[in-house]
């Protein structure tokens, strides 16, 4: 069993930033896919960002391209999403969730990640 945590969630204006973290523990694997998927009310849940942790090769979605940061700390199995220039509709619950695999094995294939956090909300307002 994984366990996923996330933090860091918050409301905050447009244009300002957040910094969530996703902390794995338990059977994690050596290396694997943390992705961050968001979800607003009424929408359906997209991914966001994805980084493999056996390299740190990360991929990000256009409509966060350029805004959105990934980060690994291997050593306390966390992943960090810095969030920057933050729009109203970034505004969702935001879940990182794991999958044993590269992440272009699971792009687009939610089912595919086995392990969900409990999700943290980010508010932005206009």
């Amino acid at each position: 069993q994984v366990q996923l945590v996330e933090s860091g969630g918050g409301s905050v204006q447009a244009g300002g930033s957040l910094r969530l973290s996703c902390a794995a523990s338990g059977s994690t694997y050596s290396s694997y896919c943390m992705g961050w998927f968001r979800q607003a009310p009424g929408k359906e849940r997209e991914g966001v960002a994805s980084i493999y942790t056996g390299d740190g090769s990360t991929n990000y979605a256009d409509s966060v391209k350029g805004r959105f940061t990934l980060s690994q700390d291997n050593a306390k199995n966390t992943v960090s999403l810095q969030m920057t220039s933050l729009k109203f509709e970034d505004t969702a619950m935001y879940y990182c969730a794991t999958a044993p695999s590269r992440c272009e094995v699971v792009a687009g294939r939610d089912l595919l990640f086995h392990y969900w956090g409990q999700g943290t909300q980010v508010t932005v307002s206009s």
